[in-house]
């Protein structure tokens, strides 16, 4: 009795192998060729198991077979079936078993059987394919026991040990329905998962289209009410060109968020070359100069060595930079501020260090930086943010905020100084 529970042991372990891997096999459902290959490959390899380590209880022989060649062909299809069907009488040759033939043929009925279900199984609930899961697995037995018993002409041998072979297909009904059931929740479980990731992306892009609407229905607005006020009669010549250009402002604006939004299906580098990185800085400081000039802040610069090579985009990495030192000079007061901009080696890494002495931002507001729709300015809408740092990271680059509400923020943004190796 020992020996039998060992070895009913093994063999149930054997079954339930399968399902390590059939949270990996679930996910080529779409492709249903390599589903059914894997299905075939992971059961065929069962059915030998278990065949090899059947359970012997009052010499008589039994094992599970049944079971992963059942479960393997409602899942898997009428192909997979004949293949583990085929796995079986091979299996069976080549360990030496007498009467292939007769044992070949007492599976037609059982092979038949379940080419009818396969439909209709797939209609059932978890419940019922349990049920006839059960059923088929005691089916399958009871009418290969007795055709190839009849063929070899030794049908005495099915009335022997009765109530330990119930026994024996009452614990194969067990196993059976815990294994679908199993497979069940898996298969239930993932497409839980899919429809959880589709109902995101539609939000996203539901998201997306609400604030694409929004940001360029503003200056469409503009635009609009402008050159209605040009066609008024008598109005005067300096006033059509004031809005004129209130309205090429306005459509300038609005290219730019259509620039924006179209960044964001794309933030790879398109042209990567070798750059100095000392050199990109100073021609970043050069276009902000202007534009600090223009809101009183003044930039503070250490740059040191200027042999920083790395790996990137040239334009993608100055419109990022640029962005973000924009970004730093309007957080500042209308008094003005300061901009401090350095340069440096620490250890393996380019650090780049951009500081404002502007209002600051909460940890609230650090976390959502770089996400869609969020911006601390009025009329922002977190694209370019989420452009700029989506290049920065695309080239490398890692990013750390630091901010303290009232006194400023500090990016820094370190590069590996091994890039170009």
């Amino acid at each position: 009795m020992i020996n039998y529970f060992k070895d009913f042991i093994l063999n149930v372990f054997l079954i339930y192998s399968p399902l390590a891997f059939y949270p990996y096999i679930i996910k080529f459902q779409n492709n249903s060729k390599l589903y059914r290959l894997m299905i075939s490959i992971v059961f065929a390899v069962t059915i030998v198991f278990t065949m090899s380590f059947p359970v012997n209880l009052y010499n008589l022989i039994y094992d599970f077979r049944s079971i992963p060649l059942l479960v393997g062909s409602l899942y898997g299809g009428i192909y997979v079936s004949a293949f583990l069907y085929a796995t079986v009488l091979v299996c069976r040759l080549v360990m030496g078993s007498p009467h292939n033939l007769e044992y070949a043929l007492a599976f037609v009925p059982t092979m038949i059987c379940i080419a009818v279900f396969l439909k209709r199984y797939k209609q059932y609930d978890i419940y019922k394919k349990m049920i006839t899961a059960i059923l088929m697995g005691a089916f399958i037995k009871i009418v290969t026991f007795t055709i190839y018993l009849l063929l070899i002409h030794n049908i005495d041998l099915l009335l022997l040990n009765r109530s330990e072979t119930l026994k024996v297909y009452i614990l194969q009904g067990a196993v059976t329905a815990l294994v679908v059931f199993l497979i069940e929740f898996l298969q239930n479980y993932h497409h839980m998962q899919e429809k959880a990731v589709l109902s995101d992306k539609i939000k996203i892009v539901s998201e997306m289209a609400a604030s694409v609407a929004h940001e360029i229905r503003n200056p469409l607005t503009s635009v609009r009410g402008f050159i209605q006020l040009m066609g008024a009669q008598g109005l005067e010549q300096e006033k059509k060109l004031f809005y004129q250009k209130i309205s090429l402002e306005e459509l300038e604006r609005a290219q730019m968020i259509i620039t924006d939004y179209l960044a964001i299906a794309k933030p790879e580098p398109e042209k990567i070359e070798k750059i100095n990185l000392h050199d990109e800085v100073q021609y970043v400081i050069h276009v902000l100069q202007t534009f600090a000039n223009y809101h009183e802040v003044q930039i503070n610069v250490l740059l040191q060595e200027n042999s920083m090579f790395m790996l990137g985009d040239r334009n993608k990495l100055r419109q990022s930079l640029i962005n973000i030192g924009k970004n730093a000079i309007e957080a500042m007061s209308a008094d003005g501020g300061v901009l401090s901009i350095s340069l440096s080696k620490q250890k393996k890494d380019f650090v780049l260090t951009i500081t404002d002495t502007g209002i600051g931002m909460t940890q609230e507001q650090i976390s959502r930086l770089g996400t869609p729709y969020f911006s601390t300015k009025e009329k922002g809408t977190g694209l370019g943010t989420m452009v700029s740092f989506s290049l920065l990271r695309a080239m490398k680059g890692n990013i750390n905020v630091a901010s303290e509400v009232g006194r400023g923020t500090i990016f820094e943004i370190s590069f590996p100084s091994n890039m170009t190796e």
